[in-house]
């Protein structure tokens, strides 16, 4: 007789605990239709943002990796979504233990969630949709990495990691950065819509990845479609304006503004990309300027409810010229980041994040306490760069960490007669 794995036995044993669901009865007056709409609308945006994701990666590695790839961007969708309704929001989002992770049980199986609770940043909208619309955030950050070990990572180990990853790093981010009681939240850190927890946090993991798997038998860069990257460059764009202005929490002004400075900053990255490798000497290229508007699009994540436009447009000028400049240092370097995730994500986060504490403005959203730089006052600036290097710390260090626990657990990365034939074949035994 078989034995039953041990994750099935687990699982049983969950679902035996599973508390009822506690319906809150009250008022409903505080809730908003026409908020609830949008956030709804916007919740649906930002899942589309994954398959996006997938098209924008699969595209640009070898035609033998191109359903290896893009599955390790769609089982997100799936794998975190389980965790997530199980404790991950509560790690996120649960009653405060020091600053720096929910209670696990507060929001166990989605209890609490809900009849008409809410959540205090969001009070016009249900609780559980609160807690739809951060999921899907959940679920992109571990996609966003796989660029960088793409074409020579064991689906397996992949899938250990990505678990540890969402519970270990990012649910620890996003409580400190987004809960009132979270450490980064009462310095005054600013995010509105995930630069620091996604952007910041995928960029340091995978240029950890990235050294502790080591290059690739064959570096050669040679997309498989490049109508994919154009694709998914489209969807995920689309898909932003719900990342960006569904951070408001509802149908209003700043959800229109923030729609406004995230329709500039990508324009400014994907135009400015292209002409700066014209001055380089290199042609201007449809890579160029979806790579160049996905950069603009990951600056404009942090402070894109707090910036003016036009300083919006600088935050997309300035995140391309960088993010180019380091894409050419990495180029000449031995790390094999395989499509440059943290030139984009981790770089473009970070100018983001520091450009968020020069220009960020009360008049533009109350919630700004101290303004930027360029306004005179440091407070903020100082703050930022003091969570800038904490992050940074934890999020590569911690990732480093995860990555050797894995390899630990189960072999991450596939044998060289593997990697040769491709990951489609030797992990999931399909083709294109």
């Amino acid at each position: 007789m078989k034995k039953t794995p041990f994750f099935i036995l687990l699982f049983l044993a969950l679902i035996c605990f599973i508390p009822e669901t506690e319906v809150a009865h009250i008022s409903g007056d505080h809730l908003n239709t026409g908020d609830t709409a949008w956030l709804l609308t916007s919740t649906a945006l930002v899942l589309l943002m994954t398959p996006g994701l997938a098209f924008f990666y699969g595209g640009m590695v070898h035609k033998k990796n191109v359903i290896s790839t893009m599955l390790q961007s769609f089982v997100c969708m799936g794998l975190v979504t389980i965790i997530w309704i199980f404790f991950g929001f509560s790690l996120a989002f649960g009653e405060d233990i020091g600053g720096i992770i929910g209670n696990p049980t507060t929001y166990f199986m989605m209890k609490g969630t809900l009849g008409n609770n809410s959540w205090p940043a969001m009070p016009t909208v249900p609780l559980i949709l609160f807690a739809m619309f951060q999921l899907k955030f959940a679920v992109i950050t571990p996609a966003l990495i796989t660029g960088a070990f793409a074409e020579r990572i064991k689906f397996n180990a992949y899938l250990i990691f990505l678990t540890l990853f969402v519970i270990l790093i990012y649910t620890p981010l996003a409580h400190a950065t987004w809960h009132p009681d979270g450490i980064l939240a009462k310095m005054g850190v600013l995010d509105f819509a995930g630069g620091t927890v996604v952007h910041l946090s995928a960029g340091w993991a995978a240029l950890a990845s990235a050294l502790y798997l080591g290059k690739r038998k064959n570096t050669n860069h040679s997309p498989a479609y490049i109508t994919y990257v154009i694709l998914g460059t489209g969807l995920l764009w689309f898909g932003w304006f719900g990342f960006n202005a569904g951070s408001a929490g509802g149908a209003n002004e700043l959800a229109a503004y923030a729609f406004a400075t995230t329709s500039t900053a990508s324009a400014a990255g994907a135009i400015t990309w292209l002409f700066f490798d014209m001055i380089r000497g290199k042609k201007p290229s449809a890579m160029g300027a979806c790579i160049g508007a996905v950069v603009g699009l990951v600056a404009i994540t942090p402070g894109a409810g707090f910036v003016t436009i036009p300083h919006s447009f600088i935050m997309g000028l300035a995140a391309a010229v960088i993010s180019n400049l380091v894409v050419l240092w990495r180029s000449k370097s031995g790390i094999d980041d395989t499509l440059d995730v943290f030139p984009c994500h981790g770089v473009g986060g970070m100018v983001g994040m520091i450009l968020t504490a020069v220009f960020a403005y009360n008049e533009v959203n109350p919630a700004v306490i101290d303004n930027g730089l360029i306004y005179g006052e440091t407070k903020l600036f100082i703050s930022h760069l003091i969570a800038l290097v904490g992050v940074s710390i934890f999020a590569f260090g911690g990732s480093l960490l995860l990555l050797k626990i894995t390899d630990m657990i189960t072999p991450l990365r596939v044998s060289e007669r593997e990697e040769i034939i491709g990951l489609d074949h030797s992990q999931h035994q399909e083709e294109v």
